[in-house]
């Protein structure tokens, strides 16, 4: 499927679905789901810009809500199961030996930050709610940067590209696209940066975690 009709796809599930599909689809991907939530997000808030079919704000406040219920499901699930379900199950959602390791050395350190901002980082976004749970972070810390978290997200995507949608739709349709051609391959370099990067973190996990 290529990039016009995917993104066809997702903004005839909104237009049908509204605001639950956003929901549905930014929890799964929370709790584990490959699944694109950060994408869809995207396409309804442009959506948002360019017709009035959906508000901007049930957008955001949808997007929001998902990605607390769903790292709130990760963690529900991590906080007792722990690294053996994630170790068992890991693979189906693209977590490796290796992806465990280093989420287990960022948790350690830098554990609030990880869950408030681990949902910006691709890498992070799937499993740094089952890693809280599963390193025992308490309750009430985890949901207050979970909430945290999801709220900034969803404002900065939802209303960031909605932003740039109402500015784009005011000169052509056709500049509109390619925005979102580009908001793609920005967020694609992205993760290749990152995963690139995942070679130095896993050093320093394997150096500082070698005596846990």
């Amino acid at each position: 499927m290529d990039l016009a009709s995917f993104s066809s796809s997702l903004i005839r599930l909104i237009q049908v679905h509204g605001p639950w599909i956003i929901s549905v689809v930014v929890a799964l991907e929370s709790a584990g789901v490959p699944l694109p939530g950060e994408t869809i997000l995207v396409a309804a808030a442009l959506l948002a810009a360019a017709t009035n079919q959906i508000d901007s704000a049930v957008v955001v406040a949808a997007a929001a809500a998902g990605a607390i219920i769903g790292d709130g499901i990760g963690y529900t699930v991590g906080r007792p199961f722990g690294m053996p379900l994630l170790r068992k199950y890991g693979r189906y959602i693209r977590l490796n030996e290796n992806r465990l390791l280093i989420g287990r050395y960022l948790f350690f350190r830098y554990g609030n930050a990880v869950v408030c901002f681990g949902r910006f980082i691709a890498v992070l976004r799937m499993f740094a709610a089952l890693l809280a749970g599963a390193n025992g972070m308490p309750a009430g810390r985890f949901f207050f940067f979970n909430v945290c978290g999801g709220i900034c997200w969803a404002c900065l995507f939802g209303f960031g590209a909605h932003a740039v949608g109402t500015e784009i739709y005011k000169i052509s349709e056709t500049l509109s696209l390619v925005s979102l051609g580009l908001f793609i391959g920005a967020g694609s370099a992205l993760s290749i940066i990152i995963r690139r990067y995942e070679i130095v973190l896993l050093r320093q996990a394997e150096r500082a975690l070698s005596d846990r």
